[in-house]
Formats: C-alpha cells, structure tokens, sequence
C-alpha cells in the first residue's frame, strides 16, 4: 500500500474540512454546508464505498470527524486493481 504523501497531516491536528490521509482537501458537501449554512447537495460520498484497509489509515483523532478524499479512494481502488492484477 503506498504511504500517505507529505502533507498529511500530523496526528492530533486535523481539519474536518480536509482529508485525514493527505491533508487534501475532500470538499466534503456536509462541512461546505456546516460552515456556510447553505444548503448543499448530498455530499459523493454518500454513494461512495470505502474499504476497512483504507479507513484503517485514518489516524485515531481524526476518525468520524474528517472525510477522506475522492484522490484517496481513487488511489486506494487503483492500488488494489493492480495488486490483484500481479496475483493472478
């Protein structure tokens, strides 16, 4: 699995308005409208899937309080692509 980038964030400071794996921003629709107030659209990541392997990367402070990135579980579903294709 590849190691978060360099701008994730430390442990222990996280903003609910960026990822908790590399510190991207997730333009989660939920926190856009808790800031704003205006309403907004349901957020992708209602439909989304996200596997444990990659939750499990989300430092313990920040989970259920930050969302991951569309990137993140992009990369993630790339990554796992490849790694079942080099098992075959």
């Amino acid at each position: 699995m590849k190691q978060p980038d360099q701008t994730a964030q430390p442990t222990g400071c996280f903003d609910p308005a960026h990822c908790p794996i590399c510190g991207g921003d997730n333009r989660c629709a939920m926190e856009i409208e808790r800031e704003t107030g205006v309403q907004q659209l349901p957020c992708w990541c209602v439909s989304a899937t996200f596997d444990p392997e990659l939750m499990a990367q989300i430092p313990a402070d920040a989970e259920g309080k930050a969302c991951v990135c569309a990137k993140c579980l992009d990369r993630f579903k790339a990554e796992r692509l490849t790694r079942a294709g080099g098992d075959r």
